[in-house]
C-alpha cells in the first residue's frame, strides 16, 4: 500500500543536522515508531512531500532546507522581557529562570509561545522565541515500516488510535 492522503503511516526516523555526517537530533530506531495519520498537517509539509508514494519496506534519506523545515532563524524574535514578567505571587520564580531553559509564554494576543532563556540580566531576562532548531536544515533517515488506510474514526479525530496513537480514555 502507498502513502498518500489518509493512509497511518508507521516508520522508524533518524534526524541530524545538516547532512549524513551532522550531529544527532533524535532517532527512533531501536524504541517506539514514529505513527501518524498522513496527510493533514500533522508533520513539516516538506517530510509529507518526501514520504509521498513510498511503501511498506521502503528505506531512504532525504534533506530539508531550513526555510522548508522550522524557518530561518529571525533575529527579531530575540527579546527583552521585564524581569517582573516573571514574579510569581509576589516573588520571583528562580526555577524558571536558567539560561537554556525553555518557557511556555503567551503573547499579547493570548497565543502559546515557547521561549528559551538566552541572559538574565538585572531588570530583564532576554529571550528567544525561534523554534529551537530555526535556521537548521534536516537531514532525514526514513524506514517505512507499516501503510494502512485509517479508520473513518481516525479521520474525524485527525489522529491514530490504537498501538503508537492516541488513546481515548
Amino acid at each position: 500500500m502507498t502513502i498518500n492522503k489518509n493512509k497511518v503511516v508507521t516508520l522508524h526516523y533518524k534526524l541530524q543536522e545538516g547532512d549524513a555526517t551532522g550531529e544527532l537530533v533524535e532517532e527512533t530506531f531501536g524504541s517506539e515508531p514514529l505513527v501518524f495519520l498522513y496527510g493533514i498537517g500533522q508533520m513539516i509539509p516538506e517530510f509529507e512531500n518526501q514520504l509521498a508514494g513510498k511503501k511498506t519496506g521502503d528505506a531512504f534519506s532525504f534533506g530539508i532546507n531550513s526555510e522548508d523545515a522550522y524557518g530561518t532563524y529571525d533575529p527579531d524574535a530575540v527579546v527583552s522581557i521585564p524581569k517582573d514578567t516573571f514574579v510569581v505571587d509576589g516573588k520571583l520564580d528562580e526555577n524558571l529562570l536558567q539560561e537554556g531553559k525553555v518557557i511556555p509564554m503567551r503573547d499579547p494576543d493570548g497565543n502559546q509561545l515557547l521561549g528559551t532563556v538566552m541572559e538574565i540580566q538585572d531588570d530583564e531576562v532576554v529571550m528567544d522565541f525561534n523554534h529551537p532548531m530555526a535556521g537548521v536544515d534536516l537531514y532525514f533517515t526514513v524506514s517505512i515500516e507499516d501503510v494502512r488506510e485509517a479508520t473513518q474514526s481516525e479521520i474525524e479525530h485527525g489522529h491514530v488510535h490504537g498501538p503508537g496513537g492516541h488513546h481515548h480514555h
